[in-house]
């Protein structure tokens, strides 16, 4: 992630420490993964055995856990850090 946006300048850290909060919407997004994937294995394979769930889950985790930081980090600055998308924003 860039220290400073390369178009206005901001600065994306707030403070410091900031983003440590975003480890817990990461962890809620991990929560909702586990529960759609574990869902859906239920439903479309029809309860399979306990080691196909937690490998499948696993696997599905690690592959969307680069997604998962990202928009952790995303969500914990729109909520907290009073940053909003301005699309009229002229670039310099």
């Amino acid at each position: 992630m860039y220290e400073y946006c390369p178009v206005c300048k901001f600065r994306f850290e707030v403070e410091l420490g900031f983003y440590w909060g975003a480890m817990y919407i990461s962890y809620a997004f991990s929560v909702v993964n586990v529960v759609i994937v574990g869902v859906s294995l239920f439903y479309l394979a029809g309860d399979p055995p306990l080691w196909v769930y937690g490998s499948v889950i696993t696997a599905v985790t690690i592959l969307l856990t680069t997604f998962l930081f990202r928009y952790a980090r995303v969500v914990m600055l729109y909520l907290f850090g009073s940053v909003r998308y301005d699309a009229t924003y002229n670039q310099p």
